[in-house]
């Protein structure tokens, strides 16, 4: 393992837009850092076509396309860009030490992590095949494409719900898809009066996704409910997936704070987490904006930050 040992000032693991960011600003303050794709380069964003909420970009664009241009100003700037996963991490002493793909061992000084977070999917083969056409996990991104048209959304708990709210104020119909009854429905009291309230919103209760139907893009849905096993076909554009985001954290656990769904916390107002000289960025510890534009702030948060540990500590 000695011999497959590097030394860094910072370590940056995770490619989207809070992890690009850091890069930007931490190369630009010399901190000459590198960066470790993960398992996704690009984050969620390579899974999403259009994007056109992101200032700058008056015509929309690509997903894919735009952690592309992120990257070669990373590049540009001078950020070590490398394609690794990091699969372990030991923050309990300094220089923190975070192994890539089980083999290469990274020493830091100061460690950003922009792991960002996975939705959760129902996995059906339908839902992976149509995704970006007409199929979303993000009501918020890609809502505006579905103006008076109609949608589907799966999902009970409180983002379901306020994402069914959002939806309704765009599409004609959001048809929401509910797995038990309103007895068994995670969402807040006042979340589930506000969907019942809604006139444009149908609930189907006690029912499930049957498949997505549709070639290249989605043109219906096939409910079943689970209780008699009926089966019905309805039309929709869209088919939102709202059951849920998993924070790609794991490999933190017993190091870092973070709150029962395993998102990193920070220090209120800062990317700082409980251990000094490791800060957090993007959708691994934020669950409730959750957008390209904020990620990419709090990847500026967190250099700023880790610079000015690095510069009392001596290291730049």
């Amino acid at each position: 393992m000695e011999q497959n040992t590097e030394h860094v000032h910072c370590l940056i693991i995770g490619s989207g837009p809070a992890g690009y960011t850091a890069a930007i600003y931490a190369a630009r303050a010399a901190m000459k850092p590198v960066l470790y794709q993960g398992i996704q380069p690009g984050g969620q964003l390579t899974i999403t076509t259009e994007v056109e909420n992101y200032p700058g970009y008056p015509e929309g664009i690509q997903g894919p396309e735009m952690m592309v241009d992120f990257e070669k100003q990373a590049t540009r700037m001078g950020a070590d860009i490398r394609f690794g996963l990091a699969t372990s991490v030991d923050f309990s002493s300094r220089p923190f030490k975070v192994t890539i793909d089980e083999e290469k061992l990274m020493t830091a000084d100061a460690v950003i992590i922009a792991t960002g977070a996975s939705a959760k999917w129902l996995g059906i083969e339908s839902e992976q095949r149509l995704n970006g056409f007409g199929v979303s996990a993000c009501a918020v991104c890609d809502g505006f494409f579905f103006r008076g048209k109609e949608v589907a959304i799966v999902g009970a708990g409180d983002t379901a719900c306020e994402e069914a709210i959002y939806l309704s104020k765009l599409a004609t119909t959001v048809h929401m898809i509910v797995r038990k009854g309103e007895d068994g429905m995670k969402a807040s009291k006042v979340m589930q009066d506000r969907v019942k309230a809604t006139p444009n919103i149908k609930v189907y209760w006690h029912s499930e996704t049957d498949e997505i139907i549709g070639e290249n893009k989605v043109t219906a849905v096939r409910i079943r409910n689970n209780q008699t096993g009926e089966k019905t076909e309805v039309p929709v554009s869209g088919f939102f997936v709202a059951i849920g985001h998993q924070p790609n954290s794991d490999i933190f656990k017993g190091f870092l704070d973070m709150d029962e769904a395993g998102y990193i916390l920070t220090v209120p107002g800062t990317s700082k987490t409980n251990i000094e000289g490791v800060f957090a960025a993007g959708d691994v510890q934020d669950k409730i904006y959750r957008q390209a534009v904020t990620a990419a702030g709090s990847g500026c948060m967190a250099a700023l930050d880790a610079e000015r540990f690095l510069s009392a500590a001596g290291h730049v």
